[in-house]
């Protein structure tokens, strides 16, 4: 699948990230990147929690790439963070929609537990967004996740790999699920020129 020029982000979904966001980088950074990506509308005025669409994904896209920019080398670094705390979030606020309200995951075996959790994000993403393309694959040891409609790449291009974002969610949905913290690749990136984005993950580390 290809990026379209219609694809949005609902706002639960612009509000979790702008949330996060100011978490880790503060008030007064965000509202510098806010300005830096066209997107003043929200300083101060996040989006309700809903899932009316709030932006278009060329306007998420823009986003991510201000807040690399914005910390230089350390952009990524960043990025992944924000992306932990985005998960977090979505476990406080949008634990029913995740589909993880009750789950007994401690009966499961760690491989089944990493499936459940990708899957619940993949799910809970489709159910906020009909355009979402997402799903999960095992191949013998590896377990990814894929989307092909990945709001983070979005008009962009790159030789590498550039949804930080997306690996910082993941790892902490693996470590939320395991108790472990495991290292997430992206492996494939439509910015790119590949058909989806794929994120790997790997062992646990020690």
């Amino acid at each position: 699948m290809t990026h379209t020029p219609d694809e949005v982000i609902v706002n639960a979904l612009v509000r979790q990230a702008l949330t996060s966001a100011q978490e880790v980088m503060g008030e007064n950074g965000l509202n510098a990147v806010l300005r830096a990506s066209g997107l003043e509308k929200f300083i101060g005025n996040f989006p309700p929690n809903d899932l009316t669409p709030g932006i278009q994904a060329a306007q998420y896209a823009k986003l991510n790439q201000s807040i690399e920019d914005f910390y230089g080398r350390g952009g990524r670094g960043m990025l992944k963070r924000i992306g932990r705390a985005s998960f977090q979030y979505a476990v406080r606020e949008q634990a029913a929609l995740l589909g993880i309200a009750g789950v007994a995951l401690k009966l499961l075996p760690e491989k089944q537990r990493i499936k459940f959790i990708l899957n619940s994000t993949a799910d809970a993403l489709k159910k906020s967004n009909s355009q979402v393309e997402a799903w999960v694959e095992e191949s013998g040891d590896k377990i990814a996740y894929f989307e092909s409609t990945c709001a983070i790449c979005h008009s962009r291009s790159s030789a590498e790999p550039i949804c930080h974002l997306y690996v910082g969610s993941l790892s902490e949905a693996v470590q939320w699920a395991t108790g472990k913290a495991h290292e997430v690749i992206e492996t494939h990136c439509m910015a790119k020129g590949d058909p989806y984005c794929r994120f790997e993950v790997g062992a646990a580390s020690d």
